[in-house]
Order: structure tokens, then sequence, then C-alpha cells
């Protein structure tokens, strides 16, 4: 059997993951972190391209991996236009709708751009994304938002979610297209899934104003305070913006955006990051019990993941409101980087066929 070399890349909101793989094997994971410090030197996310690729190729060498032997790289997918699920193959206009931030501004947009990159400095090697935070699935009476000049959008932690539900399914002898489960990614943003036979038919807008709040981002907000806040004339757009993704939740309320941090914190005492954690846990409850009714109380099971749901605390708090509904399941960290690595192992052996960016521009 042929050997593939493949580099997994995840930019996330205060992280950048890679991995390296070897067929099945993986023979190198790191995880850089990012403070908002580190961060806040850069006004747009894009402009973080050059520090976050440098960081990336500087610890390759230092681990001593012959890049040149690295033919698949595979990326996070961005916020491009909405796809369907897939492999799909880094192209100019994937590239140009990742730098424009089509449908926002978030690390992922990175995620192909980093990708290309290092495929262009490597001879016959090839970029992919795998299952974008843009996948859409979302049945129609789910974009429904309440008036017709606003449209709900499909912006998720797919990769994760689908990686979860289907280590899920194959543990629990099932199929995932035959089961109806709720995920819930627990991260630097937060995002709760309804999958019913195998679709996200229903999820919060994770990135830019819908469902719980997280460790950067402010979640739904009260609509007519943030109009009479958005003509105040005390901020600007981006301000305003930043309020919502990047400096909202813990970092609005304590000042950090490391849910490590503020549980520590919360565990010695601090009121204020109790009350704060104990709040996100909440919102996170009320969410799993939205879904629970788009899946008609139908619930195979409900599952944690993302980095948070290594905090036992949080992760009872949520247990103890939604364990009625159904069995919860905690699958703490993420699958995201091995699932990104064997989309890229399924194409380099050609048992799956990348596909061309073919967005959907009428969502």
């Amino acid at each position: 059997m042929s050997e593939h070399h493949i580099l997994a890349i995840n930019p996330g909101s205060t992280s950048t993951k890679f991995a390296v793989y070897r067929n099945e094997q993986c023979v190198l994971n790191k995880t850089l972190r990012h403070s908002v410090d580190e961060l806040s030197a850069y006004a747009d996310i894009i402009e973080q391209f050059g520090y976050r690729k440098g960081m990336i190729i500087d610890a390759l060498v230092e681990e001593g991996i012959e890049i040149d032997r690295i033919k698949n790289i595979i990326g996070r997918g961005g916020l491009t236009y909405p796809l369907e699920s897939g492999v799909y193959l880094v192209d100019q206009l994937m590239l140009q709708h990742a730098r424009a931030g089509i449908y926002g501004k978030h690390a992922s947009n990175l995620g192909p751009i980093i990708a290309d990159y290092i495929a262009s400095q490597i001879p016959g090697a090839h970029a992919y994304i795998a299952d974008p935070v843009v996948t859409d699935e979302l049945e129609d009476i789910a974009r429904i938002t309440g008036h017709p000049k606003f449209r709900k959008r499909s912006i998720f932690h797919a990769l994760n979610q689908k990686a979860t539900a289907r280590v899920h399914a194959r543990k629990t002898g099932r199929a995932y297209e035959e089961m109806r489960l709720i995920v819930v990614h627990l991260g630097g943003g937060v995002s709760v899934g309804a999958h019913l036979n195998g679709r996200v038919v229903d999820v919060n807008n994770a990135l830019d104003g819908d469902g719980p709040f997280s460790p950067e981002r402010s979640g739904s907000l009260p609509v007519g305070q943030l109009i009479d806040l958005c003509y105040s004339g005390k901020y600007s757009q981006a301000e305003i913006y930043r309020m919502i993704v990047g400096e909202g939740g813990y970092v609005a309320y304590l000042g950090t955006n490391n849910a490590l941090e503020v549980k520590n914190r919360a565990e010695a005492g601090d009121e204020a990051a109790r009350m704060i954690e104990q709040a996100l846990g909440y919102q996170v409850a009320k969410s799993i019990g939205e879904m629970a009714v788009v899946l008609t109380g139908q619930v195979d099971g409900i599952l944690l993941t993302g980095g948070m749901a290594y905090n036992e605390t949080l992760v009872n708090q949520i247990k103890e409101r939604v364990g009625f509904i159904a069995s919860v399941f905690v699958y703490p960290g993420e699958d995201e980087l091995e699932a990104l690595a064997m989309n890229a192992l399924m194409v380099a052996r050609g048992e799956l066929k990348a596909r061309k960016y073919a967005p959907r521009m009428d969502l």
C-alpha cells in the first residue's frame, strides 16, 4: 500500500492546531496557543496569515518533519459561501472568498489560505478543505427569522460535530445516517446542532450573534439594546462587531478568553467567574432544549464535545438541566485534525473524489 503523508491544519479563534499523518498514523500533533494580546496586534484576521503560517512551518522544521514528502495539505474550511458536506480542492475562487470573509471574519478563513500556501511550496502537493464551517443542511423552515430581510445562516463547527456524531454512532453500533442526535461543540465558539439522519437540519450561527455566548463571542443579544448601542455614536461598526466576535462572552465579562483560567478562578472562589461560567452552561442547556423540539423530542443522545467539555463542573451543570431529554455522552476535545486527515487520505487513495468549489450564493 502506498504511503501518504498528510498535513492537517485547524486555525481556531484562540489556537492553531496541526498534525502530520503517515496514512492512518499520527506522527505529530501540536497546538499553538494565541492570547488576546498576541492577536490584538492584527487589525484583521487575514493579517494573521504570516504569523500563523510561520509558526506552523517553524514547528515542522523543529520537529524534523520532511516537509517535501507531504503531498496532501488539508485545512479547516472557512466562511466562504455555503457548501454541501464533503472534501473540496482549494482554488482561486475559494481563496478569494476566504480572504474577503464573504460570510464573516473568523480564523477558519485562514485554513484554505495556509493550506494552499504550503502546498504551493511543495512540488506535486495539493490543498483541500473538508466539511467547512459553512456546511449547510438546514431545513427551509429553519431559515425563517421573522423578517424577510434577514435569513438564518448555517455557520458552525461542522467538522467536529459530524466527526463526533460518527464516532458515537460507531461506538453504539448504529449508522449516523439513522440517528437523531443533538451535538454541542464547546470551544472558542459554541454551536448546538440537531442531527437528523445524517444531516444537521438546524443549528445556531455560532459566529456572530446567535445562540449561547462563548469564551469570546456574545451570542444572542437583546436586539433593541443593540440598536441603541449602534446609534449611540460612541462606537464604530468595527468596535461593535468586536464586542460580538472576539471581545464578547468571557472576554467582556472577565477579561480573558481562556476557559481553563475561568474554571480555575471559579474554583478558587471568584464569584464573578463562577456566575459567568454557570450562565454559559445555562444558555447551552436552553439551546439543547430548542434542538430537542426540532427533533420532536425523539433524541437518541446528546453529545458534548470541544475543549470546554473537559470541564466537569460545566458538563455536570448542563447534564442536570438536559438529562431528562436523553442520555448525555461526553467526547472532550475534538477530532477535527483526525477527521481532516482521514478525508485527505481517502482522496489520496482514490476512495473519495475531491469536489470543485461550487458554492450556493443564493443563501
